[in-house]
């Protein structure tokens, strides 16, 4: 069986009220070497020999016992400006060294103070045992119960925002990692591209290369690294979580304003009496000023310009170019290459013609010769601050990474013996679902379909098993009755305090918490959430 020669540091837990993992450890068989260890973590079912890690890099082998390597993380919150914060639980620093485990305290017990996340928990697998914390707590004075976890899943994706006007690639475009299909181009949105990355087909119907090269793309890419693409037909791209998209080595400024007709009606007054004609070059809805309503309510007079494309609805027209990384998201250097010529009896010599980009980062200026010809002349600088402010209306590109993922089988077992109580009761908003203490969004519907922001998950909150599959974190929290009501492992239930001081780790002592990852607006507290509290 697979196993891994990772020797340092083995931190392993316990799970409280479960036979420690080294009594559910046993040999499958006879045959098997005593001194190895089988892991029931998952499918996978490592025999490993002491001192080394199975092949998830997970658990291993210390002196015979099954231990966990990787910390659990806890959050605990503090008061700064009067803010909520989520900060490390351990003592360290940002680079992450830093003072052990800190002395615990009565503060510390506190349930608004302190949250078990899924991360570093361990799995339920398999099903018929509960989940690995089950933690007992008083909130504003009501008893709440946790149920955390970490779950396999292999029905799994990524859903990606990429905010840039750049052609990416066509839909439905095969997304590569590594030579190998891992997803595929998506709609694109306002300003966005979306690409779906994952999913159980690419885990499990593919070849083995396919499996495994999808599975470490995930766990890259839901611990906020960067991971390299290459979409058929269409472009390079580096995406990484919270940062600029890097595109066919070109790294991201800003995200459209809006499409060619909306940035045209949002600057058509201020533009109004300094230019004749404004074009705003888009790949989807290019915008022509004077034919615009919003050219028609400051009585422009026409240009008499005619536009290559399809024309919409007067002043937007669709298709006056390819998709590409040129002006607007087309495929063109020259924006007159999208103008078919002038009405010689509605235009005029002198004609004031101001075109750009929808993000202001292509621009130029031309005024009409005697023989209606446009020549390149330099912008005013009245217009160049329009311009400008165009660019500045334009959010910083960045890449967002969503998590989206079917909660089944195992993780409902080890919360309750009833498993469609538990969707039901989730449904009914009485259980808040979190994903390392970040909020989750429950998608409507059948089953238990989560969907999270990494950016607000701790660091390094995904790994992998060899199934293939992705691990992640899962919490859910709700009042104590509600527990009891759906069926849940009641005598399973340990206090904070207990939990925190002896019942949880195989090593004496605290865990090891890893560095939560700050975000601009704190996430919310996950106990402290309506409508658990009301």
């Amino acid at each position: 069986m697979t196993e891994h020669t990772k020797t340092d540091g083995l931190p392993g837990l316990e799970s409280p009220g479960l036979p420690p993992l080294a009594e559910r450890a046993r040999p499958r068989n006879e045959r098997m070497n005593t001194a190895k260890v089988e892991c029931n973590a998952c499918p996978v079912l490592c025999q490993i020999s002491e001192g080394r890690a199975g092949a998830c890099d997970r658990y291993a082998n210390q002196g015979g016992t099954l231990v966990r390597l990787d910390p659990v993380v806890l959050l605990r919150r503090t008061l700064e400006a009067g803010e909520t914060a989520l900060v490390p639980f351990a003592g360290r620093g940002e680079d992450g060294a830093g003072s052990e485990a800190p002395a615990w305290s009565g503060d510390l017990l506190l349930a608004d103070q302190v949250f078990v996340t899924g991360v570093g928990s361990s799995t339920t697998y398999p099903d018929y045992k509960p989940a690995p914390f089950i933690v007992g707590s008083q909130v504003q004075g009501v008893d709440m119960v946790t149920v955390v976890t970490e779950g396999i899943f292999s029905y799994c994706s990524f859903k990606v925002k990429i905010d840039t006007d750049r052609f990416l690639g066509a839909e439905q475009a095969n997304v590569r990692c590594k030579g190998e299909v891992v997803g595929h181009v998506t709609t694109a949105e306002y300003g966005s591209q979306m690409l779906s990355l994952g999913g159980v087909h690419h885990l499990t119907g593919g070849s083995k290369k396919e499996g495994r090269i999808t599975a470490e793309m995930m766990q890259a890419l839901g611990n906020k690294q960067a991971v390299e693409f290459t979409i058929d037909g269409g472009s390079q791209i580096i995406i990484q979580a919270g940062r600029a998209p890097i595109v066919n080595g070109v790294e991201e400024q800003r995200m459209r304003v809006g499409c060619g007709s909306a940035a045209v009606g949002i600057f058509a007054r201020q533009l109004f009496g300094l230019a004749d004609e404004v074009v705003v070059v888009d790949d989807h809805i290019t915008g022509v000023l004077t034919e615009h309503q919003a050219g028609r309510c400051l009585d422009m007079r026409p240009s008499g310009i005619q536009m290559l494309g399809r024309k919409s609805t007067p002043g937007r027209y669709f298709q006056v170019a390819n998709p590409g990384t040129g002006w607007g998201g087309t495929d063109i250097a020259d924006p007159l290459a999208i103008i078919e010529g002038w009405n010689a009896e509605v235009a005029w010599p002198g004609l004031r013609l101001l075109m750009t980009s929808t993000t202001g980062e292509h621009a130029s200026w031309y005024v009409l010769d005697e023989d209606l010809r446009p020549v390149e002349t330099e912008m005013p600088a009245e217009v160049r601050r329009i311009v400008e402010r165009i660019g500045e209306n334009c959010e910083p590109s960045l890449a967002s990474v969503l998590f989206l993922a079917g909660a089944g089988g195992s993780l409902r077992a080890g919360v309750t013996e009833n498993p469609v109580l538990l969707t039901r009761s989730i449904k009914q908003a009485l259980v808040n679902v979190t994903c390392g203490g970040a909020p989750a969004y429950v998608w409507p519907g059948g089953g238990i379909t989560v969907m999270a922001d990494v950016l607000r998950m701790p660091d390094n909150s995904f790994g992998t098993v060899p199934t293939p599959a992705i691990v992640a974190p899962i919490e859910f929290s709700m009042r104590r009755s509600d527990y009891v009501a759906l069926g849940g492992h009641g005598d399973q239930i340990r206090s904070l305090a207990e939990v925190l001081s002896r019942g949880a780790w195989h090593n004496e002592g605290a865990p090891q918490a890893l560095q939560w990852q700050r975000q601009p607006e704190a996430n919310p507290w996950p106990l402290g959430r309506p409508p658990l509290l009301g």
